[in-house]
């Protein structure tokens, strides 16, 4: 059994936001007060950001209530980021602030890029012969991190894409008469996952129900074959729902939509605007009625529509990272194992950080039928489970009612850091 460790643990979260990922947040501090070799809980404000900054704030003086409010809360409530560490120095301050305030476990909620972070920082630790343990929590909607059967964030957003689709569908089956396109761009940068959770709108009694096309980063987009899709499902529908995620690209592997001047901190182009390029052929290549909607942060921020299950493992995997910490481990992410029953059950398992940094788990090809547009029996089976249950959102006024931490501040010990 490794030696006990004694000092303060650091809780910080990365990139886009969840509707979920506040409940890691509430299990790690849950988790966390349920061991005396954690003295103080701080959180860092926006990431790596807010450590260099030497932003820390007290969660232990938290309310109950609020910590528990965080699992009805969307977005990042310590604040989020998209900085790269650039140069050694970034490193190197992110280890000043923690021997300022004995940091001795940090837990570092965020995708690849953010677990790629987290890997060199306790490497780093590592070589000066600081004690650390660093383990990360997964968070994407996008469901792309190796290792980890799925990621929190993932069964929320996809619970709110099918029902969203089902909802606009129900307002198209009104107006169409054979004539009407609804195109809805959905999130996804490098793998498929977001799109083909719109599949989950079709009752399985019912296969010609929306959506009727679904087109995935992973199958090359062709121009010819959507128009005569489109045209396929109009000769027998009044209405077609098109899904599309942000990540389609062509034969050639390039985005069909893409701003190549801007780019983040991370260097991925920002996406969006395949909606509104699929849009465009339909409406000239068919002469018909068409529309684009693009669901932007809307779909990772529905905590109304969020799910159960999802939240459920959240919270599980923030619990799980600290006792793995206290256990002694580092280096690690908490991942979620599926069982192998037929009655899905999660557990959580643990996988190296340098497994996760920045790889990219696709969506299976076997996955997908044939035609390239619709997922079949193995898709279902797998993201339904994901889905389950719905979150019991307190209302104030006819309005979710959301926390907002009351944020008492750590006093800095450093001065400030040269970003340059």
């Amino acid at each position: 059994m490794p030696e006990e460790l004694e000092g303060n643990c650091l809780i910080a979260q990365s990139g886009g936001p969840t509707s979920v990922i506040n409940a890691s947040l509430a299990g790690a501090v849950a988790e966390a007060l349920n061991h005396e070799c954690i003295e103080e809980i701080y959180g860092g404000l926006n990431g790596v950001l807010g450590i260099l900054n030497e932003q820390l704030i007290d969660l232990a003086a938290e309310s109950q209530q609020n910590i528990r409010g965080l699992r009805h809360t969307p977005g990042a409530a310590l604040g989020t980021c998209r900085y790269k560490l650039k140069k050694q120095a970034d490193f190197e301050r992110v280890l000043e602030v923690f021997e300022a305030h004995n940091i001795r476990y940090f837990f570092y909620a965020g995708g690849n890029d953010s677990q790629d972070t987290a890997d060199k920082i306790s490497k780093l630790a590592q070589e000066r012969g600081y004690a650390l343990r660093v383990i990360g929590i997964p968070k994407t909607i996008d469901n792309d991190l190796v290792t980890t059967d799925h990621t929190p964030g993932y069964g929320s957003v996809i619970k709110y894409i099918a029902a969203t689709v089902k909802e606009i569908a129900a307002d198209n089956a009104g107006m169409g008469q054979h004539d009407l396109v609804q195109v809805i761009e959905v999130m996804g940068r490098s793998a498929g996952w977001i799109a083909a959770g719109a599949a989950l709108a079709k009752r399985r009694d019912d296969p010609n129900a929306a959506p009727h096309l679904i087109y995935l980063p992973e199958v090359a987009f062709s121009a010819e074959k959507f128009i005569a899709d489109v045209q396929h499902v109009l000769q027998k529908h009044k209405y077609c729902v098109v899904v599309v995620g942000e990540g389609l690209v062509d034969a050639d592997g390039n985005y069909v939509s893409t701003d190549s001047a801007s780019a983040d901190a991370f260097g991925h182009s920002q996406l969006g605007g395949a909606g509104e390029y699929l849009r465009g052929l339909a409406e000239e290549g068919l002469q018909v009625k068409a529309r684009s909607v693009k669901l932007g942060m809307a779909q990772r921020a529905a905590v109304h529509c969020s799910s159960q299950a999802d939240n459920d493992e959240a919270y599980m995997a923030g619990q799980a990272a600290v006792i793995a910490g206290v256990e002694g481990k580092t280096d690690k992410m908490v991942t979620l194992v599926r069982g192998e029953g037929e009655t899905y059950t999660c557990e959580t398992g643990l996988a190296d950080l340098s497994e996760i940094a920045n790889g990219v788990k696709k969506l299976p090809e076997s996955w997908i039928n044939e035609d390239g547009v619709s997922m079949n029996f193995n898709f279902y089976k797998y993201a339904l489970p994901l889905i389950q249950g719905e979150v019991q959102v307190p209302y104030e006024n006819g309005v979710p009612d959301l926390v907002q931490l009351n944020m008492e501040k750590v006093g800095r010990k450093l001065g400030a850091h040269n970003f340059e």
